[in-house]
Formats: structure tokens, C-alpha cells, sequence
């Protein structure tokens, strides 16, 4: 499937999308009450999610005060893979207990418009909804004390200071994203 992507520096795409708590999010509300909004494509049984989600968590409760926030989607294709439907993913959130909201991009334009190419990938979006980073959150998801490069602590830190994101954009690794046929 080809990909749209969002390019570092470009408005980021607005979403409109359902979330576990049954309400309709839209990215805009986000950044009308946020400094910075961390978009982390991920799904229930990624490997990789699994070994980053207490990282996640802990980002989340350290930058929330400061005015940021995390905001989960799962783009995967619960047509073919069902253990990514909606109501595994209110299970998955409630046994995770994930402390950021948890979207459901049923029909994967969200994860096409921002270019995902694996999960779990993130996207740093300014207030003004300007893509900042792109890409790993850190440079070792199996081992979180051998981690050098906190890359996506590092660029909200950055964000909310107004000081320059660097790297702007790393490669991702995890999954592929299981797109529909």
C-alpha cells in the first residue's frame, strides 16, 4: 500500500477517531488544549508496543503536568486480525492500564496521512499541529536500562523548552503495520 507521509515541518493530519472511552477524538481538540502531542502508533500484540508501554507510561505521567500528552492508535486490520478489534483493545488498555487515551483508526487514513511504516512509531506534533520528530522512541526496546538515546523524552524536552529537536526524525523499528488487503 502506497503511503501519503507526512513530511518533519508539515501540518501534521487531523483525525477524527473513536477511543476506548467511546468518545469521537480529534487531533485539533488536542492541540487547543496541549503544548505537544505525542501520536504513537501501536496495536494489543506488538512485541515491541509490549516492551515500550511502562516507557510510555512513565513519559506520559513525567510530561503531562507540563502540558503534553501521548495519544495511542491502533491502525492494524482487525478484519484479518481480530486480537486488534475494538473491544480487545478496551481490554488490552484496562489490563495495561494505559494512562493516555487509546483510539481505534478503523480505516487506516489516519496511519496512511501520517506515513506509519511500524509500530510502535511516533510523531511529535507542536501546538500549532507542525510535525517536530518522527520515529523510535529510545535505541533499545528490549533492554530500557541499556537505553542511550531517550530520542522521544529527549524532543518533548526539547518542545516544551523551545529549544531545537535533534535527531528531528530516527528509523523505526517493530512491526510492520497490518494493512488491509
Amino acid at each position: 500500500m502506497e503511503k501519503i507521509g507526512t513530511p518533519i515541518g508539515s501540518y501534521a493530519p487531523d483525525f477524527e477517531l473513536l477511543g476506548i472511552d467511546d468518545q469521537v477524538h480529534h487531533l485539533s481538540r488536542y492541540l487547543e488544549k496541549w503544548k505537544g502531542v505525542g501520536v504513537i502508533f501501536m496495536s494489543n500484540d506488538c512485541p515491541y508496543v509490549c516492551c515500550y508501554l511502562d516507557r510510555l507510561k512513565h513519559i506520559q505521567t513525567e510530561f503531562q503536568g507540563r502540558g503534553f500528552t501521548l495519544v495511542g492508535i491502533n491502525p492494524n486490520d482487525s478484519s484479518h486480525y481480530p486480537e486488534d478489534s475494538f473491544s480487545n483493545m478496551k481490554q488490552f488498555a484496562r489490563e495495561k492500564q494505559l494512562n493516555f487515551p487509546y483510539l481505534w483508526d478503523s480505516t487506516q487514513d489516519v496511519a496512511q496521512g501520517f506515513g506509519v511504516e511500524k509500530m510502535p512509531e511516533v510523531f511529535l506534533i507542536d501546538q500549532m499541529g507542525i510535525l517536530r520528530y518522527r520515529g523510535q522512541i529510545d535505541d533499545n526496546a528490549q533492554e530500557p536500562e541499556a537505553v542511550q538515546m531517550p530520542y522521544l523524552y529527549n524532543a518533548i524536552a526539547a518542545l516544551l523548552t523551545g529549544d531545537n529537536i535533534s535527531p528531528k526524525s530516527t528509523s523505526p523499528l517493530g512491526s510492520d503495520l497490518r494493512w488491509r488487503n
